[in-house]
Order: structure tokens, then sequence, then C-alpha cells
């Protein structure tokens, strides 16, 4: 009964991201909806557009940001991949410019935001890519055994005649027979032995 539960929980929530997707293309063109004019009265509120001076025009705008930012949302909470937090990338980018759309429609002020954008943004990609970097480095630990910590203790020579792992079965060798005093026979018994 659990699992019929869980099968249908999960029915569910899959069909309701199908009709949202679905719907994506209704959501874009909701914008024709709006008045064509620079003002726009209804019951709860005015909206005026200063700087397109056309609701619609806002409308359109605002909608074809919108759009591809419920998508992006959708992909990033139902993505199964290792490489998900990069999604957060472009969502943070139709974010920063709804949010200037919204204040260089309504304030007319953008000077601050819309000459530098990509600055404004620099930090959280520079988070977000360290952190896909960090998790990458982690499943690549697991999926072929890696260890760096490994790599530091090993004394690698890009020059060196002798393979890391002859030099490593050669110090094992050595530290077996270390009763003996004849290291150089060790040495070349180790060489006769390969």
């Amino acid at each position: 009964k659990l699992f019929k539960n869980q099968n249908s929980r999960y029915l569910l929530l899959g069909s309701l991201l199908s009709i949202a997707i679905a719907f994506s293309p209704y959501l874009f063109y909701i914008y024709e909806i709006f008045p064509s004019g620079p003002v726009w009265e209804n019951s709860f509120f005015t909206y005026e557009s200063r700087y397109y001076e056309d609701v619609m025009t806002a409308a359109w705008t605002y909608s074809g940001k919108i759009t591809p930012l419920f998508l992006l949302l959708i992909w990033f909470f139902t993505c199964k991949h290792w490489w998900y937090h990069v999604i957060l990338v472009p969502i943070a980018m139709y974010s920063f410019q709804i949010i200037i759309l919204f204040y260089q429609d309504v304030y007319l002020r953008t000077d601050f935001m819309d000459i530098n954008q990509l600055i404004y943004l620099a930090p959280f990609f520079i988070i977000i890519l360290s952190i896909v970097y960090l998790i990458r480095v982690k499943i690549f630990d697991r999926i072929y055994g890696l260890d760096l910590s490994e790599l530091e203790e090993t004394e690698v020579s890009v020059f060196s005649n002798i393979s890391d792992k002859d030099r490593k079965e050669l110090k094992e060798f050595q530290e077996d027979d270390k009763h003996n005093e004849h290291s150089n026979v060790l040495v070349e018994d180790y060489y006769r032995k390969l």
C-alpha cells in the first residue's frame, strides 16, 4: 500500500509538471490580455508603464523573462544529474533581468544596474561553479577511487626512470628484508625479480 501511495504521488507530480510545461506558451502569450496604453487600472491597483509607455509592451517584456525562468525552475527542481546546480546561473540571470525591468519601468532608474550586469552576477557565478566543481571532484573520487591525499604522500618525479609503482614495490621489498645489511644486493635482487 505504501508503494502504491508513493507511485500515485509520483504520477500526480509528474502530471502536474507536464501540464505546467505544456501551459508555458500560454504563459508567454498572457501579455495579450493587458491593455494597450500607458496606464492599467483595475480594482486592486493602478500600474503605470513609464519606460515603455505601454502596459502591453511591458507585459510582453515581463512574459519574455518569466516564461524561461519558470521552465528553468522546473528543470532545476526536477533534474537528477550531478550538475543541476549550474542551472542556478541562468535562473539568477533571468531573475536579475526581471528586477532591472521592474526598476526600469516603474522608477525609470537603472543606471546602477543596467550597465554592468555581469559584474553584479559574477560572484554568484563563481560560487555556483565552485560548488559544481567540488561535486564533480567528489563524484570522480567515488567512481575512480582517486584520493588526493595519496598524491601528496607519494614522491612523484617526472624525470625518474622508475615508475611510481616500481618505486613503491622497491620500498616494500627493502622494508621486508631490512635485517640484511647489503641494500645494494637487495636492489639487484629486486631488479632480477622484475
